[in-house]
């Protein structure tokens, strides 16, 4: 299905009067979409001026929507005032689900009019301009892998076979849908099986990096909601059902100059761009792991053995490794960052990969030897949230109060996990100690 220019879409839609009703939606720090519902009649004026309002103290809150009062935006004395969510209307799509409503996701603004530095999409954008200072632009698509689960929970009676053809087309309709009525709203390029029972990968087209962190950000939220409608449960959770493979979301990037890939092959081998990008996602990988991984069920995810890596490794065409150098033709030679979980907020995950890759590039950093003992990633959250603490290159790049907030965020949820008696426990030890 072809899509119209998006901005015109929207404009001829008010103009004509088949859009009744606009969502105006941004991200929360977890990458779940937030937003209110316009009708149409009033989103002109809504969309004017200073924007949406809504409380900016819900892009300081936890997994389970509560506010972190040690997060800059949490402060209680700040008394949580208004931020302002500006509609851009080039990411402008119809809903396939509701006829007659449209979706634009938007940057959001604080009361001084200057982006909101805890903005999941404002940090991508100042990654993306420090990299545009270095002549670099970026295209990226991520490939999402989630569980499709009965209503309760409860794996779907599946067997267990990748790319399985089969399997596809026992998850009817909803596969079809995806392959269907999706591509309209994000440019779905494949649709495949996974390795557990019900898990499915989605695969987006190459875009610019905003774009392409727009589209992941907005795939989560259709899958979501098509499953419903069809009496399932979709989860993006990172490791939902014990001895099941981990849902992931690999980074796919590419830097270019002047139209040009940056990444070219040099006499057939990685370019010397690439082999900075490569050296500075290395480096910085631990650093940069929390916003990948920014839950505690993340890092169960983290196996030896596995195709989630657990080590700061790299390699060519090489699934077991955290860095993917991908050398192939000129356009097409690019990097996988193998190690951001579905969980992951898009927009932070593909902003930390890409402040590494820009440490890289101004650090004059080349490969490391393929065979070095490599550095172990974070084993847990606690860990990941010390280790990007640490990295003050990542946080100069990132924002340090972006760095500092979503290290407060990591420590609620490790404080949640490890003060709270679990039914592993009470299985465990009730009747035997």
């Amino acid at each position: 299905m072809t899509q119209q220019q998006p901005d015109d879409s929207l404009a001829a839609a008010l103009a004509d009067g088949s859009l009744r009703e606009v969502e105006v939606a941004w991200s929360d720090p977890y990458g779940r979409v937030q937003g209110k519902r316009i009708p149409a009649a009033r989103y002109p004026e809504a969309a004017a001026g200073r924007g949406v309002a809504f409380c900016d103290g819900s892009l300081a809150w936890n997994a389970l929507g509560e506010v972190q009062t040690g997060a800059g935006l949490g402060a209680p004395e700040r008394g949580y005032p208004d931020a302002y969510a500006v509609p851009d209307p080039a990411t402008y799509r119809p809903l396939p689900w509701r006829p007659g409503a449209g979706q634009v996701l938007s940057d959001v603004y604080g009361h001084d009019g200057a982006p909101s530095p805890a903005s999941p999409r404002a940090v991508l954008r100042r990654v993306l301009d420090h990299l545009a200072g270095l002549g670099h632009s970026v295209r990226a698509a991520l490939e999402l892998e989630f569980y499709l689960l009965r209503p309760d929970g409860g794996p779907l009676p599946q067997g267990l076979h990748a790319y399985s053809l089969e399997l596809a087309n026992e998850l009817d309709p909803l596969l079809g849908r995806f392959t269907d009525e999706l591509t309209a709203f994000v440019p779905v390029e494949s649709v495949l099986t996974e390795y557990g029972p019900g898990q499915v990968e989605l695969n987006l087209a190459h875009q610019d990096a905003l774009t392409a962190a727009d589209d992941a950000f907005r795939l989560r939220y259709a899958v979501r909601e098509l499953a419903r409608r069809e009496g399932l449960l979709a989860t993006f959770m990172a490791k939902p059902l014990n001895g099941q493979s981990g849902s992931s979301a690999h980074i796919h990037l590419s830097l270019w100059q002047n139209g040009e890939p940056a990444f070219a092959p040099e006499a057939g081998a990685a370019s010397k761009t690439a082999r900075a990008a490569v050296a500075g996602l290395v480096r910085h990988l631990p650093g940069l792991t929390l916003f990948g991984a920014p839950t505690v069920n993340s890092y169960k995810r983290f196996e030896p053995g596995g195709f989630a890596p657990h080590r700061a490794d790299w390699g060519g065409d090489d699934r077991t490794v955290a860095v993917r150098s991908l050398v192939d033709t000129p356009r097409s030679s690019r990097i996988e960052l193998r190690t951001p979980g579905a969980d992951a907020n898009p927009y932070l995950a593909l902003a930390a990969a890409l402040a590494a890759v820009a440490a890289g590039l101004e650090d004059g950093l080349d490969l490391p030897p393929a065979d070095r003992d490599p550095a172990p990633l974070p084993a847990t959250l606690a860990e990941a949230a010390a280790e990007a603490r640490a990295d003050r290159r990542l946080a100069a790049l990132l924002g340090e109060d972006v760095v500092s907030d979503y290290a407060v965020l990591a420590d609620s949820e490790w404080h949640d996990s490890t003060t709270r008696v679990t039914t592993w426990e009470t299985d465990r030890y009730l009747r035997n100690l």
